[in-house]
């Protein structure tokens, strides 16, 4: 499952460069231009690690990280123009995992990134959001647009295992041998139904967040726009 980086950042320009290079490295990525959408974007989507600028709009990156702080040990790492040494501080006793002044290059960013999620053994996340739709791993949990997603096990089974691996195409054979075992004798034409019943689960979902597409001689595939 790809790890899942929310960058809180009211520089739209700066935040536009971080997320194009992080998705190049293979993370998913979500975007706050303020304090305030930071916090909601934080509770929404449980990701994997915070890059939080420190000057933003409505709620400051001190007041932001004071507030991940109390729910959560998720790794955040500062950004700010700030260089003196008590702001540096002030980060990291408040509970911040690194500390980055600009201009910076993306580049050392992402390599920040990959640091201090290998000191934390953050691995993946127990849940990933793909805009509306919301699934969670640990507990087995769908939601889209705050509704329960009701599945039958061997359907949620399926969702599961394209969501481990968005944007990746599985044959039915593929998708047989991670969901339904490799013992299976049945015919294939078991995978076809249950992705017809998740998609009419799934309705709602706009596709302009993603959807369950079919790669005509491939296999089947969760797309999302990783935004």
């Amino acid at each position: 499952m790809s790890q899942h980086v929310l960058i809180v950042e009211d520089d739209y320009a700066i935040s536009e460069v971080l997320k194009a290079y992080l998705k190049k490295a293979g993370f998913l990525v979500s975007q706050a231009y303020d304090g305030t959408e930071g916090i909601k974007r934080f509770k929404e989507m449980t990701p994997s690690i915070v890059i939080l600028d420190v000057m933003l709009p409505y709620k400051n990156g001190w007041d932001v990280l004071k507030e991940i702080r109390i729910a959560s040990t998720v790794p955040v790492i500062m950004l700010t123009a700030l260089g003196d040494i008590d702001d540096k501080l002030t980060g990291l006793n408040g509970g911040a995992d690194d500390y980055i002044e600009k201009p910076f290059e993306a580049e050392e960013v992402l390599a920040r990134i990959q640091a201090v999620l290998r000191r934390s053994g953050v691995k993946d996340a127990d849940r990933v959001t793909f805009g509306q739709l919301s699934i969670d791993f640990k507990a087995h949990h769908v939601m889209l647009n705050r509704q329960p997603v009701v599945l039958t096990p061997r359907d949620l089974a399926v969702l599961l295992f394209l969501a481990e691996h968005p944007n990746q195409t599985f044959t039915r054979d593929q998708l047989i041998d991670a969901v339904w075992g490799y013992d299976y004798d049945g015919s294939d034409r078991a995978v076809d139904l249950a992705i017809k019943r998740i998609r009419k689960a799934l309705g709602p979902w706009p596709q302009s967040e993603g959807e369950i597409k079919t790669l005509r001689g491939l296999g089947y595939q969760l797309y999302v726009k990783n935004e």
